[in-house]
């Protein structure tokens, strides 16, 4: 009998641990709310600032060149840009991309976009001094603390979407086509 007790409390420890970690790792933004301000430097140079793409969908999608899920992810990710970059639907013109990666090295950063050939324009490196505790600016903002996460905005910059799937995002898309 004691034994069982003993079993039955450590499970109930790694039960709550693990709940209390699936917590902490939300992000710290919710459906509803207008995404945090996001400017910057492009990698092409150019100022960035996220109100400029009012009028669209955006999906921020924060990532990490040294991030395996991130890559597993990627097809995904560049399968959404080319079906709706163009796309035309009932409230938004199109859908662009914001990657903004998490990174401690700019020239690292910029290899790995390049190698995984991501073609659209808008990439913002948020440079971090650890990966274990994400503390980037902009990734701070929205309270990330892994990736990949994925945001989702209206055309008016409110977040409609956190940390959906790829095939969440393609069927929530599809449905809002004209």
């Amino acid at each position: 009998m004691k034994f069982n007790k003993s079993l039955l409390f450590i499970i109930a420890v790694l039960v709550i641990a693990y709940i209390g970690k699936m917590i902490y790792m939300q992000p710290k933004v919710v459906n509803g709310e207008n995404a945090p301000t996001i400017s910057g430097q492009l990698m092409n140079g150019e100022a960035f600032d996220l109100k400029d793409l009012k009028g669209k969908y955006v999906l921020v999608d924060f990532w990490g060149s040294w991030c395996g899920p991130c890559m597993v992810e990627m097809p995904g990710i560049k399968m959404l840009n080319e079906k709706y970059k163009a796309a035309q639907f009932k409230n938004a013109a199109g859908l662009t991309l914001l990657s903004v990666a998490i990174e401690r090295d700019e020239a690292r950063w910029k290899r790995a976009v390049d190698r995984i050939g991501m073609p659209w324009k808008h990439h913002i490196a948020d440079l971090t001094t650890s990966f274990k505790f994400i503390n980037s600016p902009i990734a701070a903002e929205f309270g990330v603390k892994q990736v990949p996460s994925k945001f989702l905005l209206d055309e008016n910059g409110v977040i409609i979407g956190v940390n959906q799937s790829i095939e969440e995002l393609d069927k929530f898309l599809t449905k809002r086509l004209k």
